[in-house]
């Protein structure tokens, strides 16, 4: 099945997409509610409505799983060689902004301050069902599907405010897009292989060139270990989004620029326009506009330390 978010005659709904058109679902349900409500509204052609993102997520934890996107993003950002060690030991994330998602086809505007914009190719499982402290066993059941996910990044503002030492903030906190569609997680079990993961292809262009290509599989761990490492001590409930993280061979610009040893592709600016495609899910695609200029924020002032 493959679920989508839409604007249709002003109005914000969610169907179950057939072919090249979507039906509706009950005024009132939500996209997880897909699998258990039918679809009762007429079908309605995709070209006449605006597809949005296919959820609203309460929060997006964003993964990294590809050792090739970790050895050359490493290097561009922090001009640092090979992987660091602690890496291997489980599947880290950072927690992104749930209120800066965009459409499949929105514009993104540039972060305010930010002349090194880049894109992330990723694929994103969403959670269907509360769970806590699970064994990736128990994981598959809590995946409701998938979707393709562009973690859009800010390379200078990331690249500084790292050296506090707290991981990404600002640089990451403008835009992720997903789309086009959720789809949910049978119709990707062809493409599992016998290690569990899901052999798709993908591939990413800027301007109609492409720039990377991978496959999914190559990550380092399933999304059912993401899933049960997430939950680790807490809960995870149902539409959470889990990234996987940037795949390597070009999934983002900045993989490309620490192989090369030079901004090349160039950074992303008004007029870009970044183009996803994931095997069995689908394509988004971005135009980049101009942002809002930075509002001024005072550094920070040297207290004397007094005590009471």
């Amino acid at each position: 099945m493959r679920i989508a978010g839409y604007l249709h005659e002003g109005r914000r709904r969610y169907g179950v997409v057939q072919d090249d058109a979507v039906r509706a679902l009950p005024e009132g349900n939500g996209p997880l509610d897909a699998l258990e409500v039918s679809a009762t509204g007429p079908a309605v052609p995709l070209s006449e409505v605006r597809l949005l993102a296919p959820l609203r997520p309460p929060t997006i934890r964003d993964f990294v799983t590809f050792e090739e996107h970790v050895e050359g993003v490493r290097r561009s950002v922090d001009g640092a060689d090979g992987v660091p060690e602690h890496w291997y030991a489980a599947p880290t994330f950072y927690f992104t902004n749930p209120y800066a998602v965009y459409g499949p086809y929105d514009d993104i505007p540039v972060p305010p301050g930010s002349g090194l914009l880049d894109f992330e190719l990723e694929v994103a499982a969403v959670i269907g069902k509360e769970g806590r402290d699970l064994t990736p066993e128990q994981a598959r059941d809590h995946i409701v599907g998938y979707t393709v996910l562009n973690d859009w990044s800010a390379r200078d503002l990331q690249s500084a405010e790292m050296r506090v030492g707290l991981g990404p903030c600002k640089g990451k906190d403008t835009a992720t897009t997903l789309g086009p569609f959720l789809v949910t997680a049978d119709e990707l079990e062809p493409y599992r292989d016998r290690d569990g993961f899901l052999r798709l292809a993908l591939t990413a262009s800027v301007n109609g060139e492409v720039v990377g290509e991978d496959l999914l599989s190559n990550m380092s761990w399933t999304f059912e270990e993401m899933v049960a490492y997430a939950s680790r001590g807490t809960v995870v409930r149902p539409g959470d989004v889990l990234g996987s993280g940037t795949c390597g061979n070009g999934g983002c610009l900045a993989e490309l620029w620490g192989v090369r040893g030079r901004r090349d592709p160039a950074p992303l600016g008004p007029g870009d326009t970044v183009t996803l495609t994931v095997e069995g899910i689908g394509t988004v695609s971005n135009t980049v506009v101009r942002g809002a200029d930075p509002v001024p924020v005072a550094a920070a002032r040297r207290r004397s330390r007094e005590r009471p």
